[in-house]
């Protein structure tokens, strides 16, 4: 899986590249909380559950239906900011479900069971880019930690918020062009109206 701190990736740059109109604060912070969800499953090594059971690490926290049932409070929360029901719910589910993808993307661990319980293949990505990021804390604030973070920055954040960027500037663009509009429609206005015979 890669670190706690690159799932939070998606709903960060999403989030830039949407804008506060579309994703207020409160909603980023339920998308950050979504897209580390699923590695709530965690508490499975410590009670002893097998790893590669859909109980345990990479089950049933990692699969679609749960990123949809998770969007459901996505649903239920999105009057509060100011979005719609069905905006609230496909913004939780998309970042749920973006900690699989990203899993998918790593070169260690089980597939992720994306599909089920329809189907119980469990994937990986033909292009797996990201270091597994180490699970015991000792081990991610060594050397191996190190490279893993260095890997998901080159791997994850430098793309990411390259697309953010170029949306952010894309929305900048558009939005002088309509004031730039406005401005245009305005003058020719005033000197359609300053041309009248009964104008001061």
């Amino acid at each position: 899986m890669p670190t706690v701190f690159t799932h939070a990736a998606v709903p960060i740059c999403a989030a830039l590249a949407l804008g506060s109109r579309r994703i207020p604060a409160r909603a980023l912070l339920a998308g950050l909380l979504a897209s580390i969800a699923p590695d709530f499953d965690g508490v499975a090594f410590k009670l002893g559950i097998a790893y590669g059971g859909m109980t345990g690490h990479r089950g049933f926290t990692h699969t679609l239906g749960f990123a949809i049932l998770i969007g459901l409070l996505g649903a239920w929360l999105a009057p509060k900011w100011g979005l719609s029901r069905v905006a609230g719910w496909a913004w939780i589910t998309l970042c749920a479900a973006s900690h699989s993808l990203l899993d998918m993307l790593t070169n260690g661990g089980i597939g992720i069971a994306l599909l089920w319980p329809v189907v119980e293949t469990r994937f990986f990505s033909p292009w797996r880019p990201i270091e597994v990021s180490p699970v015991s804390v000792q081990r991610f604030l060594s050397a191996r930690g190190i490279q893993v973070i260095l890997n998901e920055v080159v791997t994850v954040w430098a793309p990411m918020l390259a697309l953010a960027s170029a949306a952010m500037i894309g929305r900048s663009l558009r939005r002088g062009d309509e004031l730039s509009g406005h401005g245009g429609n305005l003058g020719r206005n005033d000197v359609e109206d300053s041309s009248r015979p009964d104008a001061d």
